[in-house]
């Protein structure tokens, strides 16, 4: 059973933001997401970190407006998920405005694997002829393939915001907020951002150059921003105050109507209004159409809808990108199931070492390597454990994909396996919260076991039980349309999480809408000074809506809610979007 806290803030802080102006309600969550005064909420552009903070951008800012004015040929090696989608489409729409020739190559997942290995750089010299390889999303552990690409005589650039090895490539230049001596503060920054400030620098250093006064007007970099929200968003980086002010401007340009015609196309196959466009629509709704590509299929297709100006091409390509992303869920529905079922039959044989267990590894030779990631994560989601799920891969090796939990840092976890058992992993790499790795699959089991162990190094019980933080109760006054059209409209994301509340509820009716979610009304029930009292129900009553649940629910229920705007038929009305819910151990008391 989770357990419901409530997120504690600084009293000072919340004085502070009250003093700014912010109501008692926003005063209370932004404290607690770490937010210290009302400068930390402005999104304008002149907000951003200046791009000079960071590392080898300006030299490598300097080589490329020098490959575009002697017209050497650039190719950027791009990642097959969201993230390396968008950066690859924000370079190559200013690279080609800025007069560059340039092409781009995404290695298909199932055949070459991540990264710039040898076997893509070998391609991309047979292919495509480049003088330079740019990298974005990826390189940063690329040893092996910026020394291939150096000995076929390509200059390599590396754009990259993973966490770097013990050895970094011989590349000509890298840009890396997380590369060793990189003052750049954000370092939760994604490949698209990292790309899109290399492109600021890169304006910057033709402007100097006085290539815009021949050339005619200098483009407006900010209509690309679009592209950094999605990729920002969809990578599940940390929504620190630069990547919000990344995301709410390119939020704010699709509301405009201002969007690229990929983003409005993705949108209309999601049936979402794109003036109504939230942090939610561009994770769970465009993210997953865009990474079906990558998955199932080339990330190619992607990339080709975020870089075409034609709408009718750009609906064609999002609707067949609909389609894979249909694939994708039916296929992770039967590995789901079939993952669970994998973990019951384990839990009868070996019950109590399965239970006490501080992580998860499956591996199934029918499963998806494509899919992995998301199976992992519906898993941790589950059962609260560091998750690795392994699908079959080449020669021999499988490839994982993890999921972690707050506490474990997951790419430091497996640093820890490879460094105490060297023979066990083949490579890997990734982040806090998300990681992938290739094995032999005769070393499964005892990866298993290793992985086991590190994991019970690192965590205690306590990190074992699922926490859900709320922003505390509402009372009457705060709950209203005015409220939540402010939350809707404002970036919320992993490091910066969603404004969510908790209340004891009286279940005044039910019913089953749409035959497997259920319309409620509710009435809070308050407190009384009297002990032992039954709690009072509130005069007012308000709409819920319990997704994916069509079991009856107990005449009392603690729960916890969002606060969300429904339209109906033409009528927008409030209702509590509830994401927890449980029956009280005693009624009469507060939850």
């Amino acid at each position: 059973m989770p357990k419901i806290t409530a997120r504690s803030y600084n009293a000072d802080t919340f004085k502070t933001l009250s003093g700014c102006g912010l109501s008692p309600v926003l005063a209370r969550i932004y404290a607690a997401r770490g937010i210290e005064n009302t400068v930390q909420l402005e999104t304008e552009l002149a907000h951003l970190i200046p791009f000079g903070q960071f590392k080898n951008i300006t030299s490598m800012a300097a080589l490329l407006a020098d490959a575009i004015a002697a017209k050497k040929r650039l190719l950027i090696v791009a990642d097959y998920d969201s993230d390396g989608a968008t950066a690859c489409a924000v370079g190559i729409r200013i690279l080609r405005k800025l007069g560059a020739t340039v092409d781009y190559l995404v290695p298909n997942r199932f055949e070459f694997g991540y990264g710039l290995t040898p076997e893509i750089v070998q391609l991309a010299h047979a292919a495509k002829q480049p003088d330079i390889l740019l990298t974005v999303d990826n390189g940063i552990a690329s040893v092996e393939g910026v020394s291939e690409a150096n000995r076929l005589g390509m200059q390599v650039l590396i754009t990259d915001h993973h966490l770097p090895g013990d050895t970094l490539p011989a590349a000509t230049a890298i840009i890396n907020p997380n590369q060793p001596d990189c003052p750049f503060p954000s370092k939760n920054i994604a490949g698209v951002g990292v790309i899109f400030y290399l492109m600021l620098a890169l304006r910057a250093e033709l402007r100097q150059r006085g290539v815009f006064t021949t050339t005619g007007q200098e483009p407006n970099l900010a209509s690309f921003l679009d592209l950094v929200a999605l990729g920002t968003v969809a990578d599940v980086v940390k929504l620190d105050n630069n990547n919000r002010i990344l995301v709410q401007q390119g939020l704010q340009r699709v509301r405009k109507g201002r969007g690229c015609a990929g983003i409005n196309a993705l949108l209309q196959v999601s049936r979402r209004d794109y003036q109504q466009i939230s942090t939610y629509d561009l994770g769970f709704m465009l993210g997953p159409r865009l990474n079906a590509a990558g998955r199932l299929d080339d990330m190619s297709l992607g990339i080709e809808c975020l870089i075409t100006d034609n709408e009718a091409r750009a609906l064609q390509i999002a609707q067949q990108l609909d389609e894979l992303n249909r694939q994708r869920r039916e296929i992770e529905s039967t590995m789901q199931e079939s993952a669970l079922l994998k973990l019951e039959d384990l839990l009868k044989t070996r019950q109590p070492e399965i239970q006490s267990a501080y992580s998860i590894c499956l591996f199934d030779h029918d499963w998806h390597q494509g899919v992995i990631g998301i199976l992992a994560s519906r898993i941790k989601d589950k059962y609260h454990r560091p998750v690795i799920i392994f699908a079959p891969g080449n020669d021999g090796e499988i490839k994982g994909s993890g999921r972690s939990i707050n506490g474990f840092h997951l790419r430091d976890a497996l640093d820890l396996v490879a460094k105490r058992h060297p023979e066990l992993i083949l490579k890997f790499g990734g982040h806090a919260a998300a990681a992938g790795l290739t094995i032999n699959t005769h070393h499964f089991e005892k990866f298993c076991d290793v992985f086991e162990q590190v994991a019970q190094t690192l965590l205690t019980p306590a990190d074992l039980t699922r926490v859900i933080e709320t922003d505390g109760d509402l009372n009457a006054s705060e709950i209203n349309m005015e409220l939540a059209e402010y939350l809707n409209q404002q970036v919320w994301g992993q490091g910066f999480p969603q404004p969510a509340f908790n209340a004891r509820f009286y279940v005044e009716s039910q019913r089953i809408v749409g035959e497997k979610h259920l319309k409620l009304k509710l009435r809070k029930l308050e407190d009384t000074p009297i002990k032992d009292q039954t709690p009072q129900k509130s005069d007012e009553s308000y709409d819920g809506i319990l997704f994916f649940h069509n079991d009856p629910l107990p005449d009392c229920i603690d729960a916890v809610y969002r606060l969300q705007i429904n339209e109906y038929n033409g009528k927008t009305t409030l209702q509590f979007l509830l994401e927890h819910w449980s029956e009280p151990n005693n009624p009469g008391e507060q939850p």
